[in-house]
């Protein structure tokens, strides 16, 4: 296949592991997204690893041709199963599950539709191949309703809940403690940008994340943001959305709203300069300072962008020569 043909139909997925202090289990999940039958995947790179001890959680960026991105998050996946156990799993960050999050973003020639198709059959595969696997699915993976990630999550009490036994998942076997519940669905790219306070007080850091989430009065459109403890301070997580947009133009990342496209269909979100701003005014209104912005993997450009180079020079462990994760 032409390295232009790949640039046109390409599609990613940020895999959530509840995995982040042994690098090398995190490594080896990540290497399995490469091989096929032993042999390097030629349509497949591994763009970012992000880790976070504390949390005790990994976000692998895995970008492919959308007809071969399945079959190597599966391949990942099925590491992943393997190596973790929710058993004796501990972490500042919710989970419920050893995979716990395997969203698909179309990024160059793609619907979304399409990547909720991947998902879908990804789904399957996953209870297939995997004794024990539950799964719920959101987006448009979750047919016909198409409920958000936000939806399932507070349906199934995501953030708080640690009672497997009453969760009822959409395929697979009831959930159990080892694999606990995995999500599995598609929309447009979701970016995730996290701002850390200098404060133990965590009602502070939730008073900022609801100030800023998009659901309030005078939030930012498409965030979702929420307020953790993290390494003696205080880390606002965002959940930062795509959304359709036929009016902004801007691509800059200096500005409030960036806009990018995929199959003609404009969309835009908010920039990570941006929400880090907002994070220092508010914490500053309180004589507090901010410490720093990690953005896990990439915008939704610089992410079409890595994967399109990557796989046209074949570069799969492409987070090896990434440097840092700090903007």
């Amino acid at each position: 296949m032409s390295s232009s043909r790949l640039g046109s139909r390409l599609a990613v997925c940020l895999l959530n592991i509840s995995e982040a202090r042994r690098k090398y289990i995190v490594e080896n999940i990540a290497k399995a997204a490469l091989e096929k039958n032993g042999q390097k995947h030629p349509e497949a790179s591994v763009l970012n690893i992000f880790s976070d001890q504390d949390y005790n959680r990994s976000v692998i960026t895995i970008a492919a041709s959308v007809d071969k991105l399945g079959s190597c998050v599966l391949a990942a996946c099925l590491e992943a199963f393997r190596a973790i156990d929710m058993e004796v799993q501990e972490g500042v960050h919710p989970c419920l599950g050893a995979v716990d999050l395997i969203p698909i973003y179309p990024l160059s020639g793609v619907g979304v539709d399409e990547c909720g198709a991947v998902a879908r059959s990804l789904a399957k595969d996953l209870v297939l191949h995997v004794p024990g696997c539950s799964v719920f699915l959101f987006g448009e993976a979750d047919l016909p309703k198409k409920r958000s990630l936000v939806q399932r999550r507070k349906q199934l009490g995501w953030f708080t809940r640690r009672d497997f036994s009453a969760l009822e998942p959409d395929l697979g076997a009831a959930p159990a403690r080892r694999c606990g519940l995995t999500g599995v669905g598609a929309s447009p790219y979701v970016m995730n940008c996290n701002v850390t306070i200098d404060s133990q007080d965590l009602s502070v850091g939730r008073e900022i994340a609801h100030a800023i989430r998009g659901s309030s009065a005078h939030g930012l459109k498409g965030v979702q943001a929420m307020a953790f403890p993290h390494e003696g301070k205080s880390e606002i997580a965002c959940n930062v959305e795509s959304f359709e947009n036929q009016k902004t133009t801007d691509t800059s990342e200096g500005s409030q709203y960036v806009t990018y496209s995929v199959l003609g269909d404009r969309f835009s979100y908010v920039s990570p300069h941006y929400i880090e701003a907002q994070v220092k005014k508010l914490a500053s209104n309180q004589g507090i300072g901010t410490i720093g912005r990690a953005l896990v993997g990439f915008t939704p450009p610089e992410c079409k962008n890595c994967a399109e180079y990557a796989i046209k020079e074949n570069i799969g462990e492409f987070w090896k020569i990434r440097e840092g994760v700090f903007m």
